[in-house]
């Protein structure tokens, strides 16, 4: 019995797009476009529309040479993903009932591939093409303010990317590359690492989530801490770009201290300790707050009073994304973890 025939109009458009690497086969290797192949029925009967095959998404060749069409499509008879070379022989597939090409796990190399199996990746944006602009608020608070918490909450809840300086240096700092020595001696001391290294971290980390996620709002946690890295935003930017707006989380040092000793216990962080405390805070006195005031003099900053509930707090974080949040997230009750995370519930404890 054949399946029954989809309404073209009740299917979600392919905008997504594939690049395969690493295959070794030539023919294989490169970037798979959303199928613009007529409609017409499969193998198992089904009546493909525009763009999708056997139910469901499918990818052509960019260059418009194969011969069978298309060439990255889904197979209901072996309910597979099937990558053909460009003579239509298969050449990698993978048995998967997943509505897009699985990329975590390894494919099956079949009779025309070369093993080992390719590095399939999905883009959610044409990677030919510049990206869209993203969505940025800044977050700067001492350290101990509770930002990190706020940006994890507006993640959870609210689906905001939330990309921590102190997080990214950490794991370039744990990967061993080329900057983690500087990287550990400039974190150890209590001092701002060089504003290449951080810039740089996270162009390239906006960059890959707005390709694998397509999502484009951004919180920046920890950054601008200094006029410095201001300079390196303006030189990826542009000056002539709208200045992204501020979230501001203020509250008193020995509220800050209190909070870092206590968070010490289980962070396991080198620099959660009274002396990096000291020097950090200083540090952010001296270079984040000039920063700050020139925030405030273009209206471009919301002072938060992080030393209020966290449920207070976040409150006024989430009444300030709410403009540019999916209406469905902001209506959504809290999920279990945004619980966690606002001390609403305990956290599960570890076996």
């Amino acid at each position: 019995m054949k399946d029954k025939v989809v309404n073209p109009n009740e299917l979600k458009p392919n905008t997504f797009f594939i690049e395969v690497s690493g295959s070794g086969l030539p023919e294989v290797d490169g970037l798979f476009v959303p199928s613009t192949a007529p409609p017409v029925e499969s193998e198992s009967g089904t009546v493909s529309s525009l763009g999708y095959w056997n139910g469901k998404m499918a990818w052509d060749r960019a260059d418009g040479k194969c011969e069978r069409s298309p060439a990255l499509s889904y197979s209901n008879s072996y309910t597979s993903w099937r990558i053909c070379r460009l003579d239509g022989h298969l050449a990698y597939d993978i048995t998967s009932t997943d509505d897009m090409p699985p990329t975590a796990p390894e494919w099956h190399v079949y009779k025309k591939g070369v093993a080992p199996a390719p590095k399939v990746v999905l883009h959610h944006f044409d990677p030919r093409e510049p990206l869209p602009k993203p969505n940025v608020i800044f977050i700067l608070g001492g350290p101990g303010s509770g930002k990190g918490t706020m940006c994890s909450l507006a993640e959870t809840q609210l689906g905001w990317t939330h990309l921590s300086t102190g997080d990214l240096l950490r794991a370039e700092r744990e990967a061993g590359g080329p900057t983690a020595a500087t990287i550990e001696k400039y974190i150890t001391a209590g001092e701002l690492v060089p504003n290449e290294i951080t810039v740089t971290l996270l162009k390239n980390a906006m960059e890959t989530a707005t390709r694998s996620t397509g999502k484009i709002n951004f919180l920046l946690d920890g950054f601008p801490r200094s006029l410095d890295n201001m300079e390196g935003w303006y030189e990826i930017f542009g000056r002539e770009a709208e200045l992204p707006r501020m979230l501001y989380f203020e509250c008193p040092y020995e509220v800050l201290e209190q909070r870092i000793l206590g968070r010490a216990k289980y962070s396991g962080r080198s620099d959660d300790n009274a002396e990096s405390m000291k020097l950090r805070f200083d540090t952010f006195k001296a270079k984040t707050l000039p920063t700050l005031e020139l925030f405030k003099s273009k209206n471009k900053v919301v002072e938060v009073d992080a030393s209020q509930s966290r449920e207070d707090v976040y409150a006024l974080v989430g009444k300030n994304l709410e403009p540019y949040t999916d209406p469905e997230l902001v209506a959504q009750p809290l999920s279990e973890k945004s619980e966690m995370l606002l001390g609403l519930r305990p956290w599960p404890r570890k076996t």
